[in-house]
């Protein structure tokens, strides 16, 4: 059988939604990336996808409000969450968010795994640990990827990466824990290795 790779510098914008009704049909394969406002996911995308603007970088964190869909190829979607947790925006529109979040990552059929980043100096706040359960417990791969990893040593980034490796286990799920900088290309393989495994279950389903 040959390797299945998908080629993510292809991936181009589709749509964008408030909330789950006006996603489109639910079907193919969805891997959600999520995070904290300020942990660096629409970064973590342009650099998969080799774009400098295909997910706007912001320098307010925050401004992913809305749920963004990036296709891949037909059938295999990456999907831009709102970030959670960050706290100058109202606080109806922070209730809002999550209201869209959770219904999208309780009733999403075509959701098969999530990409939950950290910064990798600040990992496991409470919300990402919620995020976690949340995604063990609905049965989704998780990747932690442990953003901004260029700010440590290499010897300090290899123990934060085996600290949080250590602090997961009581979560019992198929989490996975990577080192991830989009400005010294650290761990981009390692994610596009990940999000292929994950997609090609879709050709045995």
């Amino acid at each position: 059988m040959t390797e299945f790779k998908l080629n993510y510098h292809k991936t181009h914008f589709m749509t964008s939604a408030a909330n789950i009704h006006q996603l489109p049909k639910d079907e193919g394969m969805e891997i959600a990336f999520a995070g904290r406002s300020n942990a660096g996911k629409s970064t973590a995308l342009n650099a998969l996808t080799n774009q400098k603007n295909l997910a706007r970088t912001s320098k307010t964190p925050g401004r992913t409000q809305l749920i963004n869909l990036f296709e891949v190829e037909p059938q295999y979607k990456l999907v831009d969450l709102p970030g959670y947790g960050y706290a100058a925006v109202p606080e109806q529109m922070k209730l809002q968010w999550q209201k869209s979040l959770g219904e999208y990552l309780q009733h999403r059929e075509c959701l098969k795994g999530v990409v939950i980043l950290m910064d990798i100096r600040h990992p496991l706040k409470d919300l990402d640990q919620q995020m976690i359960e949340w995604a063990v417990s609905s049965d989704l791969a998780v990747l932690l990827l442990l953003t901004k990893a260029d700010k440590l040593s290499q010897s300090a980034r290899s123990k934060q990466v085996k600290t949080v490796r250590e602090a997961i286990l009581p979560f019992q799920g198929d989490v996975q824990v990577e080192a991830f900088s989009a400005q010294n290309k650290i761990g981009i393989d390692k994610l596009a290795v990940k999000l292929d495994s994950w997609f090609s279950s879709l050709l045995t389903e």
